[in-house]
C-alpha cells in the first residue's frame, strides 16, 4: 500500500518536518479520512510559541480544523455522532475535543463536556509516536478508531459542501456558542449592537454570527486594515476601528462610543487573545451590558482593571471554551445556508502541504499577512 504524509513538530519554534508513515489496518470500528483542508489556528499558534500550559506529546502533528472525505472505513462504522449514515465518500469533519464520557463534568453536566477532566485533542494530545501516528490535520490522511479512542466524534458534513468551507466549521462552531451562553444569561438579544475585539480568523467568524444570530449593529475593532477589518467589512460590520490608527484604549473606547451613539455597545466579545482587551471592553459597554471572553485559550496574563467598574455598570462578564459535540450542527447548517451571503473562502489564504508550505503557513499567520492560513494536501478535493 502506498505510504502516507504527515507534518511534525518536535517543539515550540521548530521546523515542521514531514514524516513518511504506512498505510493502516482498518479496524472495524475505524476510519481514514483524506484531508482536503486544514486551518491554522491561533491555538497552533500559541503551542508553536511556547505558551501551552500543559505538558504536550512532542513530536506530535498539529491541526484540528480539517474538513475530509472518508476513503476507506470498518464494517462497524457506519455513523456519524448523531446517526448520520456514514459510507466511503462521505465527506466529514472532527471537532478536535473528545470528552470521555465518565468523569463528573461529562455525566452530571454534559452541555459542558467542553471542560472534561480526561479529554483527548485531536492535534494536540495524540503524540506521533502513537501508532498509526496520524493525529491531526495537517497531514494527508487522519486516522478515527472508535474502539481506540470511544470519544471521538466525527460530524457528516452535506454532500456538495466544500471542504474548505466544512474547515472553517470547527472555529464558527465556537462563536456561536459563545453567542448562545449570552443569550441563556440574558445578555444578547433580536437587534443588539454587538463588538467584536479581534479582526483575526474567530473575529471575522464572530461578525458573521453576530449578525446571523439576531444582532442590528456589529463593529469590528482590530487590525491590520489589509486584508483583516477590509474582510471584516465585507463580512457585514458596519464600520471598523484601526488599533494600528487609534493607539491608546482612550481613543478606542472613544471611537467605539461615537459609532454606536447612545451609552455604549449592547454585547462586546473578546476574539483577539490579548489580555488588555478586557479592560477596553468592559467600557465600550453600556451599563447593564454584557462582555463574553472567548479568545484567552492560553494564558496570555493578568488583566489590569478594578473590580468596581464590573459592580458600578452592573455587566455580565462570561467565558466560553470551545463547544460541545451538540453545538456542532449549528455552525456546520450556517456555514451551509449562507454560503453564498458572506465570502467565507476569501478567509483562507491556500498552502501546499510541503514543509516549506506548513513554514509559511504559519509565519504569515503569525505576521497576521492572513486571515486563515489554510493547508491544503489535496487541491483536487477542494477544487
Amino acid at each position: 500500500m502506498e505510504q502516507i504524509r504527515v507534518c511534525t513538530h518536535d517543539g515550540p519554534g521548530a521546523k515542521p518536518v514531514i514524516r513518511t508513515v504506512p498505510w493502516p489496518e482498518i479496524g472495524k470500528k475505524a476510519a481514514l479520512i483524506k484531508v482536503g483542508a486544514c486551518g491554522v489556528c491561533g491555538t497552533d499558534l500559541h503551542i508553536l510559541k511556547g505558551h501551552w500550559p500543559k505538558p504536550l506529546p512532542w513530536p506530535f502533528t498539529l491541526g484540528h480544523e480539517l474538513g475530509g472525505v472518508i476513503v476507506e472505513c470498518g464494517a462497524e462504522f457506519t455513523e456519524d455522532f448523531m446517526s448520520k449514515p456514514l459510507q466511503v465518500g462521505s465527506k466529514v469533519m472532527i471537532p478536535p475535543l473528545m470528552p470521555c464520557g465518565r468523569c463528573y463534568y461529562c455525566i452530571h453536566y454534559p452541555e459542558s463536556a467542553n471542560k472534561c477532566l480526561t479529554p483527548v485533542y485531536y492535534g494536540r494530545y495524540l503524540g506521533f509516536d502513537k501508532a498509526p501516528h496520524m493525529w491531526g490535520g495537517w497531514a494527508e490522511y487522519v486516522y478515527v478508531d472508535l474502539d481506540m479512542l470511544p470519544g471521538t466524534k466525527i460530524y457528516k458534513l452535506p454532500d456538495d459542501m466544500s471542504l474548505r468551507l466544512g474547515a472553517l466549521s470547527e472555529p464558527l462552531t465556537s462563536c456561536i456558542r459563545a453567542f448562545n451562553r449570552a443569550t441563556r444569561a440574558g445578555g444578547f438579544s433580536w437587534g443588539d449592537t454587538v463588538v467584536i475585539q479581534g479582526s483575526g480568523p474567530i473575529g471575522i467568524l464572530a461578525v458573521a454570527a453576530a449578525q446571523e444570530m439576531g444582532a442590528g449593529r456589529v463593529i469590528c475593532v482590530g487590525a491590520p486594515e489589509a486584508p483583516r477589518l477590509a474582510l471584516a467589512r465585507k463580512f457585514g460590520a458596519e464600520a471598523t476601528v484601526d488599533i494600528e490608527q487609534l493607539k491608546t484604549p482612550e481613543q478606542r473606547i472613544e471611537a467605539v462610543r461615537d459609532i454606536v451613539g447612545g451609552f455604549g455597545a449592547d454585547l462586546v466579545m473578546d476574539c483577539s487573545g490579548h489580555p488588555t482587551a478586557g479592560p477596553e471592553g468592559i467600557e465600550m459597554l453600556r451599563d447593564g451590558g454584557t462582555y463574553v471572553e472567548m479568545g484567552q485559550f492560553t494564558d496570555a496574563g493578568s488583566i489590569n482593571t478594578s473590580w468596581h467598574r464590573i459592580c458600578t455598570k452592573d455587566l455580565n462578564v462570561l467565558g466560553s471554551w470551545g463547544f460541545t459535540g451538540n453545538d456542532l450542527p449549528l455552525g456546520v447548517d450556517m456555514l451551509y445556508r449562507t454560503r453564498n451571503k458572506y465570502p467565507w473562502l476569501d478567509m483562507q489564504t491556500i498552502y501546499p502541504f510541503t514543509e516549506d508550505g506548513v513554514a509559511r503557513a504559519v509565519a504569515d499567520a503569525m505576521a497576521m499577512k492572513t486571515v486563515k492560513s489554510t493547508i491544503v494536501p489535496w487541491p483536487e478535493l477542494v477544487g
